[in-house]
């Protein structure tokens, strides 16, 4: 059976946006480039939300991110990757498939046939809905060491409570922390 993987970077104070949007907040180091570098080539289907999906499908097929990070470009490009969106017409990165209905079916038919992992990356409006659904089996939250003054928290969305445990943490250099989570 697969799994149902999600990745968020969060503030010190649980936000995973700023206002307005701004990521800019969020440090990478080397090693934590290194980090993305595997997960980019972990041969996991991709997930996302329309506005996480419209800002990667913007930048990583880009020449810039090219030469920034070519091996995360490279996985991310090549990867099979999901949009969940009721509004957007098509999905134009290549290797990516749109479901506008029935998210929740879908991906439990998915969980339960043979084949790649999933993971969630950003899109933290559609990760409360799969959160409430109980369709998440890992949840992997790299803390940042800042807080900021406002913006959008991870779970804004969620309506009733999540019992976690504690699975492994990881601590870079930086000071950027990584907490693996699984359900109760």
């Amino acid at each position: 059976m697969r799994k149902l993987i999600t990745f968020n970077f969060v503030t010190m104070n649980g936000y995973y946006k700023g206002p307005g949007g701004d990521i800019s907040w969020n440090k990478h180091s080397r090693e934590e480039s290194e980090f993305a570098a595997q997960g980019a080539q972990s041969d996991s289907i991709l997930l996302f939300g329309r506005v996480t999906y419209q800002m990667m499908a913007a930048y990583w097929p880009s020449p810039a991110a090219m030469q920034n990070t070519p091996l995360v470009a490279d996985g991310m490009n090549k990867s099979e990757k999901i949009v969940f969106s009721r509004t957007l017409d098509k999905a134009e990165w290549n290797n990516t498939r749109l479901i506008k209905e029935n998210i929740f079916e879908e991906i439990r038919k998915m969980k339960a046939s043979p084949g790649k992992d999933m993971c969630f990356l950003g899109s933290g409006s559609v990760i409360s809905q799969f959160a409430e659904q109980g369709l998440i089996d890992e949840y992997q939250v790299m803390v940042n060491p800042v807080v900021i003054a406002g913006g959008t928290p991870l779970f804004k969305e969620i309506r009733s409570q999540l019992d976690l445990r504690l699975k492994d943490t990881r601590t870079f250099k930086n000071g950027n922390v990584l907490l693996t989570y699984q359900p109760q």
